[in-house]
C-alpha cells in the first residue's frame, strides 16, 4: 500500500528538473522548493484527495502564493473511474482556491502530471443566470418552499401560475382560455394549459379547458400555497 512518503521522491525530482532546490518537512510543510528570482513553492502530499489536504493547502497560502496539492494516481480500475468522474470538479475547486494540483504515479516514466498551476481566481459571473435568478425571485409569490428540503417538489413561479389557473377553474366548469387569462392575470395561461406538465388540465374544445381530478388533488395539496397567491 502506497504512503505519502512514496510521493516525495518523484515530486522532488520533478521540481529539481525545474531548477529548484528542494527540502522536505520545513516548518511543517511536506515539500518546500526554492530557486533564485522565483517564488517559493510549497507542496502538500496525500495519497488521496481529501478535505484535510485542501485545508492544509489553504493554510500554506498564509506563507507563499504558490501552493500545490499532490495526490497519488489511483491504481485500480474502480478508483480510476471514480477519479475521472471527480477530476474536473476537483480541478475547479483548486482553481477557485488558487491552489495547484499534481497527480503522481511513481511507476511512470514521467511520474508527475501537472493538472493545474496556482493562480489568483477571478470568478466570471453568468449574467444570464443572474437575470433568471432575479426574475424567479421577484415573480415568486411569498416563500412557499423550505430551504434544504429534499424529495419534495419545488414551488416555482411556473407552478404558482399553474395553480392560479387551477384555482380559477375549481368549480369544475370548462373555461375558455381568454376568460381564464383575464381572470387570473397569467399571461402564459395558454402555454401552461396546452403543455399540461402536471396533468391538471383537460382540453374540452378549441381554446376551452377544465380541471382534472389530479388538478383538484393538487389544489388540496397546495392549499397553503394557493392562499399566498391571493
Amino acid at each position: 500500500m502506497a504512503l505519502e512518503i512514496d510521493l516525495y521522491p518523484p515530486v522532488k525530482a520533478f521540481l529539481e528538473d525545474e531548477g529548484f532546490e528542494v527540502k522536505a518537512e520545513v516548518n511543517g510543510c511536506d515539500v518546500v522548493a526554492n530557486k533564485p528570482n522565483a517564488p517559493t513553492v510549497i507542496v502538500e502530499l496525500k495519497v488521496v484527495f481529501s478535505l484535510d489536504l485542501v485545508l492544509q493547502g489553504i493554510e500554506r497560502q498564509k506563507m507563499v502564493d504558490d501552493v500545490y496539492l499532490a495526490v497519488l494516481k489511483p491504481d485500480t480500475p474502480g478508483k480510476q473511474k471514480n477519479w475521472r468522474k471527480r477530476q474536473r470538479s476537483l480541478i475547479t475547486l483548486c482553481k477557485k482556491l488558487g491552489l495547484g494540483l499534481f497527480v503522481v504515479d511513481p511507476a511512470h516514466a514521467r511520474p508527475v502530471e501537472v493538472l493545474l498551476d496556482p493562480a489568483p481566481y477571478q470568478p466570471r459571473k453568468n449574467r444570464r443566470q443572474e437575470t433568471r435568478l432575479k426574475k424567479e425571485f421577484m415573480a415568486r409569490a411569498g416563500d412557499p418552499n423550505t430551504g434544504g428540503a429534499t424529495k419534495t417538489k419545488i414551488v416555482t413561479v411556473y407552478r404558482q401560475d399553474a395553480l392560479r389557473c387551477a384555482a380559477a377553474m375549481v368549480n369544475g366548469q370548462p373555461m375558455p382560455l381568454k376568460i381564464l387569462r383575464d381572470t387570473t392575470g397569467v399571461a402564459r395561461a395558454a402555454a401552461i394549459l396546452q403543455a399540461n406538465h402536471y396533468g391538471w388540465f383537460e382540453r374540452e374544445g378549441r381554446g376551452v379547458y377544465k380541471l382534472t381530478a389530479h388538478g383538484q388533488e393538487a389544489l388540496a395539496h397546495y392549499a397553503e400555497v394557493v392562499k399566498q397567491l391571493d
